[in-house]
Parts: C-alpha cells; sequence; structure tokens
C-alpha cells in the first residue's frame, strides 16, 4: 500500500514552492542587504576586528591547530569558514568581504521567511506586514554595522537558519506508518542546526542550545504523560532533540582526534569566562533605562484596552494604536531633538529593553497557555540575545542580532492580531484589520531611518579612529578591497616593505598590539603564540611573554605607535614594554611603528 500524509504534513514539505512575488521579494532583499556591506567596505575597514579574523584564519589555513597549537578564546567555524576561502581563493581581502555580503543578504532573506511564516496564522495581510517589518534590516542587516568576517555575525546568521528550520517542521507530526520515513530527516536537521551557533559563538550559541534543549524535552515529556490522548509532534520532538545532541557528539569526537576536548573546553569557556564575563550588576543595567518608567505603563494600557469589552470601538483601537506607538514615534522625534550621533544611537538603542520585556511577557503568556514548538521560538531568541549581551551588554552586542529583534517584533504583531480574532471576532469590517498593518508601518519607519543613520554614522565603530579624507587603496594584491582612509595604510605599507628587505622570511616577529594583517598580506606563518594583544585573547603575564618569545626564538619586535583603534589594550602596557625591552633592542623607528631586535 502506498505511504500517504496528512494534509498538514503535505503542505509543510511543499511550502518551499515560492511564488514569483516571493522570489522578488527575496531577491530585493539579499541585494540591498548585500549593497549596504558592500558600500560600507568600500570607505572604512577596522584593522583590528579584520585583522584578527583573517590572521587567526590564515594560521589554521596553514596548518596550525587552534586550542592545541596556539592560545584561542573563540569558537573556531567562522574563522574555519574563513580559512577554506583563504585555502580555496588565496589571500584576498575583498573575497572575505564578498563573503559577509552574502551572508548578510542570506540574513535578511531568511529572516524575512520567518517573520512571514510567523505572521501568517493570524493575519490577512501576513505578506505586505512581513516586507514592512523587513525592511529595515536592509540597512541593519547582520554585516551592515561590521562589514567583514565577524563570529557575532555568523552566529547571528546559523541563528536565523535554526530558527527557519525548526519553525518549518509540521505541527502535527504523530509517528505513523502512513508518515515517510524521510520526513524525520527534516527535524533531525533541525535539531543539529540549533547546535550549531555553539561552535560560531560560545556565549551566544550556549545559551540558545541549553535553552532549546530544555524546552523541547519538557514538551516531549509533558506529551509522553499524556496517555489517554493523542500525542502530535512527539516523533518529530524526538529527532530534534536526537539531533540536537548528535551533531555536539560529533564535533567533541573531531576535537578529541585534532585540538583535544580539554584545550577545547580550557580556552572557549572557562579562560573566555573568566577574561570577559560581565557581573550581574552590569548584566541587568540593560534594564534601567529611564523611558521604561513610562513606555512600559503605556504598552500595558494598551493590551488592556484590546483585552476590554471597548475593543470593538474604533475609538479605542486608535487609542491603542496610539499608546503602542509612542515609544517608536518618539524615538523618531528625538532625531530632530539632537544632532548628535551618540545620542541618537542611544535612542535607537533604548527601544531593545522595550522590546525584550513585551517579548519576554507575551513569550511566556504563550508559552504556558499552548505549548507547541511555535511557542519556543522566541524563547530561544530571548536566550540567545541574552547570551550576546555577554560579550559586550546592550551598546557593543546589538550590531549583528537586528534580525533576532525583528522576529520578535513580529511575535507581538502576530499577538495583538490574535487578541483582535479573539475579542472584536463579531467585527468583520475591514476598520477591525488595520492595527496590526499600521503599528507595523510605525516600527518599520522608526527602525528604517533610525537604523540607517545609526549605520551610516559609524557610531557603532567610535572605538576606531575614521578620519575625513581620500579613501585610499592597497597597491598589494593581498590587500586587494581594502579602503581606508588617514595614514594607516601608507605607514603600514612602509613596514611591509622594510620587512621584505631586512627581516627574513623566516625569523619570528611579535606585533604590538597586532593591529595590522601583516601575516595575511605577506604570508609568512606566524611563530608567536599570540596574534592580538587583548586582555581578552593574551593569557601571558609580561615575565610569561618574555618566557614564550624565547621559547620561540623570536628575533623580532614591532611596536606600533600610530593606532587607528582610539585606545592601545595591550594588557600591562608599561610593565609588558619594559619586559620586552630587556630582551629586545633598538633597531630602525619608522614613521609609525618602532622596531627591535633580538641580539
Amino acid at each position: 500500500m502506498r505511504k500517504s500524509c496528512t494534509p498538514e504534513i503535505l503542505s509543510t514539505l511543499q511550502e518551499s514552492r515560492w511564488s514569483l512575488r516571493d522570489f522578488n521579494a527575496a531577491a530585493a532583499f539579499f541585494l540591498a542587504s548585500a549593497a549596504v556591506v558592500l558600500w560600507q567596505n568600500a570607505h572604512l575597514a577596522i584593522l583590528w576586528d579584520a585583522s584578527y579574523t583573517l590572521e587567526s584564519s590564515l594560521r589554521i589555513a596553514q596548518g596550525q591547530m587552534p586550542y592545541r597549537d596556539f592560545p584561542f578564546v573563540h569558537a573556531p567555524l567562522t574563522f574555519l569558514m574563513q580559512a577554506a576561502i583563504i585555502r580555496i581563493t588565496g589571500r584576498v581581502f575583498f573575497h572575505h568581504f564578498l563573503y559577509a555580503a552574502f551572508a548578510c543578504g542570506a540574513g535578511t532573506v531568511l529572516c524575512w521567511r520567518i517573520v512571514l511564516k510567523t505572521l501568517e496564522p493570524t493575519q490577512r495581510s501576513a505578506w505586505p506586514v512581513s516586507l514592512l517589518l523587513t525592511a529595515p534590516l536592509t540597512v541593519l542587516g547582520i554585516y551592515s554595522i561590521l562589514p567583514f568576517p565577524s563570529y557575532d555575525c555568523d552566529s547571528a546568521l546559523s541563528i536565523l537558519l535554526a530558527v527557519f528550520l525548526l519553525q518549518r517542521l509540521p505541527s502535527d507530526f504523530v509517528a505513523s506508518p502512513m508518515i515517510p520515513r524521510r520526513a524525520f530527516v527534516r527535524p533531525f536537521i533541525a535539531g543539529a542546526a540549533l547546535a550549531l551557533p555553539l561552535f560560531v559563538k560560545q556565549n551566544i550559541g550556549l545559551p540558545f542550545l541549553l535553552t532549546a534543549f530544555g524546552l523541547i524535552l519538557s514538551l516531549l515529556i509533558a506529551r509522553s504523560l499524556r496517555r489517554n490522548s493523542p500525542s502530535p509532534n512527539r516523533a518529530a520532538l524526538s529527532a530534534v532533540l536526537t539531533g540536537a545532541v548528535a551533531l555536539p557528539i560529533v564535533a567533541a569526537l573531531l576535537l578529541h582526534f585534532t585540538a583535544g576536548v580539554g584545550n577545547y573546553i580550557h580556552w572557549t569557556i572557562r579562560f573566555a569566562a573568566e577574561r570577559r564575563l560581565p557581573g550581574l550588576q552590569d548584566m541587568l543595567s540593560v534594564y534601567t533605562e529611564p523611558a521604561l518608567l513610562w513606555e512600559l505603563p503605556l504598552i500595558a494600557a494598551a493590551l488592556l484596552l484590546l483585552c476590554s469589552p471597548f475593543a470593538k470601538s474604533i475609538w479605542a483601537r486608535l487609542a491603542a494604536l496610539a499608546l503602542l506607538s509612542a515609544p517608536f514615534v518618539w524615538t523618531l522625534i528625538s532625531l530632530f531633538l539632537s544632532s548628535d550621533a551618540d545620542d541618537r544611537a542611544d535612542s535607537l538603542l533604548a527601544l531593545w529593553p522595550l522590546l525584550l520585556i513585551i517579548s519576554a511577557a507575551l513569550t511566556l503568556w504563550n508559552l504556558f497557555r499552548k505549548p507547541s514548538l511555535r511557542a519556543v521560538v522566541p524563547v530561544l531568541l530571548l536566550a540567545a540575545i541574552h547570551g550576546t549581551f555577554l560579550s559586550q551588554q546592550l551598546w557593543g552586542s546589538t550590531y549583528a542580532i537586528w534580525p533576532l529583534l525583528t522576529i520578535l517584533i513580529a511575535e507581538m504583531i502576530a499577538f495583538l492580531a490574535e487578541i483582535k480574532q479573539t475579542k472584536a471576532a463579531a467585527d468583520s469590517s475591514p476598520r477591525s484589520l488595520f492595527l496590526s498593518p499600521a503599528l507595523s508601518v510605525v516600527i518599520a519607519a522608526t527602525l528604517f531611518i533610525s537604523g540607517g543613520l545609526y549605520t551610516v554614522s559609524e557610531e557603532r565603530l567610535s572605538y576606531a579612529q575614521l578620519p575625513d579624507g581620500s579613501i585610499l587603496h592597497s597597491t598589494f594584491s593581498a590587500l586587494k578591497g581594502l579602503s581606508i582612509t588617514g595614514p594607516y595604510l601608507p605607514e603600514f605599507e612602509e613596514l611591509l616593505r622594510f620587512s621584505a628587505r631586512e627581516i627574513p622570511f623566516n625569523d619570528g616577529l611579535i606585533l604590538i598590539p597586532g593591529e595590522d594583517p601583516f601575516y595575511f598580506t605577506t604570508g609568512r606563518t606566524p611563530q608567536f603564540p599570540v596574534l592580538l594583544f587583548d586582555r581578552s585573547t593574551d593569557p601571558y603575564s609580561p615575565a610569561q611573554l618574555v618566557e614564550e618569545a624565547q621559547r620561540h626564538k623570536i628575533r623580532w619586535l614591532i611596536v606600533k605607535r600610530n593606532l587607528q583603534i582610539k585606545e592601545d589594550v595591550t594588557p600591562q602596557r608599561e610593565a609588558t614594554m619594559n619586559a620586552l625591552l630587556q630582551v629586545f633592542h633598538p633597531y630602525r623607528k619608522l614613521r609609525a611603528y618602532d622596531i627591535y631586535r633580538r641580539p
């Protein structure tokens, strides 16, 4: 007898068939997001961040093993991808910027499809509303603000992929001979995708995976206890859990036979937490925004109004719309109250705690009211967002996760539409449908305008000096695509020419603080374990640094004086230099670099 599927499962398995308008929308979002990244790279480069990613990826491409051969505090996937690009296409800066543009476009398209899927069950206008809510991501995409390969951005992309796959599992997936066995592959892959962010950025991926595992296991146990009723989703949930466990096991085995599981845990968990984990007070500071004192009461009043007997009234809905829109309208108004980019950025970022609190409240309500895979998704996003804040809190950590906030906003819009369906079912006139689209217009306009100014102002990149002036391009083939203003490129090229003339190719070097892509440009092999001297990446005391330099037979010390970053973050800078200069002696002074050599 031929196997068949339920209508819902058939619909889920066939939902990948896009219409022409779907293809057009996806192409527009992809191209617009990618174009912003390419535009960003056409006029700026942050040497500190780009160099660390590329230098670390280069040493992996050359065969050095992170965690075992050198200290490495980050999860590996971003660096493995960039190392693969180096191995396949050679050392060219522009190739990595193309990767960022492609990833940004893909992230925006994934987010749009998630938003559309979120809205479809509750509103007729799901398609245009999904376009409205996704439009700001063309300027606030995962790579729009920091436009070169980064683990935070890749982590956001991996989370979007996991949510996309999880969201498309059938909601009535019952173990039955009538279901083809290949259908169980989808939930298994979705479960494996839940573990993927852990190997991109651990402080984001670990809360995401643990939350997913706990919630899905709870759903499975709850459904298993219903002995006298059908248990939909049990087969799918089991497959999801299996996938979520299988990928970490496979990864652990690979680590065991390569870098060593103990080394990986030491550097990415213990050492990273010791150097970067903030205190509880810093974490809670996200929710000390003064504007919450008036914004939260307005939102609460709007929700009470929509749930009241007056919800059918057009005036009640207009009042609710005004109350819900007030925080976003205020953000737009604040753009005209100050011309300072820092104040404007603060106003935009102040929306985060408000939206997170609303999302948390609505998510808990939905989860207790009707536990399901759909209700789990916003909880996962909240866990990932707060895990992201462990790195640099609200100001520094949000640049790559605007798509996650967009999905939470879509969940809020879907909740409001559901309230309308419940409380105003008797009113089927067109006026009953205006609230969600109208609020979506306000939110989209706020995020697009404020987000566009935030990206253009480069306020998030204010830790680096980005002087006005002519955009300079390098004559070195490895630096093709690097665009930068200021004196940094000519000064770096002077160092490159000096090293080609006077530093033998196989001699070991230490570059402090490691801001420049020296090894990536020259193709030399790093011989010292640390490439970037920052508190989060440098495990050595000044005395240990000297010992390691002697042990690795380092002959040259290059110290950069004119940094692009505004603060020299070299740990114990004075003590470090004093210790090194006991061994290394002055050799040459360039425009921006002091060269020392060990006899």
